[in-house]
């Protein structure tokens, strides 16, 4: 299997080296390009032992995956380069944001099997939260090799396309809103003279026992809620601050003020990309 990488940056990074921690491709069969930055390649080649170039034949001879891993706003200059040599065979998978299948085919001016994937950062550490979906032109085998290759850097669920300005804005946005309650926690910590590498040894700790205490009772997120406030304690104590303050309301306008933006630059991207 050989697949060929549109984009050198922190996503393809990310995914090739899930690929290649999983072995699910080795590296003579993982071809990167970018627009100029050589330097970049040579780094990616020396790092993983991929292969790059910037002969777009070479790059797609034979090419059962191509991912698009570039800048929405380059998206048709690179789609037009890219469509005299892809082939019918060949599988499109895009992590370009805002970038519809129907942009995409529309500008490879034919139905290619194409896939929108939406990672998130975390796909650097392999614990993406990622969503793809499919055209119809998407065979089950090429189904099954996008969930594979996308395991690798985390966890997959296929989804309608019509989802993914959600998606984008519950897990693709998600890892800023937990990092900022780690920053709201550490400046208490702070307050309360707590050291600043205890306090964030800490909180990480505290933060990684309640995800596995999701993960692996199956219990609901009220549940264990309920299960750590006891009456006239201090979890009631600050929890009643929290819900005085509708900090709930809050995280739920956050959500929705991101699928709303979210939604405002794929329509951009759309009409750039017409």
């Amino acid at each position: 299997m050989k697949i060929a990488f549109i984009g050198a940056g922190s996503m393809a990074e990310a995914i090739l080296k899930g690929i290649l921690n999983k072995e699910a491709c080795s590296p003579q069969n993982l071809w990167v390009t970018n627009r100029q930055a050589q330097a970049r390649l040579e780094s990616l080649r020396e790092q993983y032992a991929v292969q790059i170039t910037y002969d777009l034949q070479a790059l797609l001879h034979n090419a059962d995956m191509v991912i698009l891993a570039v800048k929405p706003k380059n998206a048709e200059e690179i789609l037009q380069q890219l469509s005299p040599y892809l082939t019918k065979q060949m599988f499109i998978v895009s992590v370009m944001a805002g970038i519809s299948i129907e942009s995409i085919s529309t500008n490879l001016k034919n139905d290619y099997a194409v896939a929108r994937v939406m990672p998130n950062t975390s796909a650097s550490v392999g614990k993406s939260a990622t969503a793809i979906t499919f055209n119809e032109f998407v065979s089950q085998e090429q189904q099954q090799l996008a969930q594979t290759i996308f395991k690798a850097i985390g966890s997959t669920v296929i989804v309608e396309e019509n989802k993914l300005d959600a998606i984008t804005a519950l897990s693709g946005s998600g890892p800023a809103y937990f990092y900022y309650i780690v920053e709201a926690m550490e400046k208490a910590a702070e307050q309360l003279g707590i050291e600043k590498d205890m306090a964030r040894q800490l909180i990480i700790q505290t933060m990684n026992g309640a995800i596995h205490m999701l993960q692996e009772t199956g219990k609901e997120a009220a549940e264990l809620r309920d299960n750590v406030t006891s009456p006239g304690g201090t979890t009631e104590a600050g929890l009643k601050v929290l819900q005085e303050q509708e900090v709930a309301k809050t995280f739920a306008n956050c959500i929705l003020a991101a699928e709303k933006q979210s939604k405002k630059l794929a329509a951009l991207s759309h009409e750039q990309i017409k």
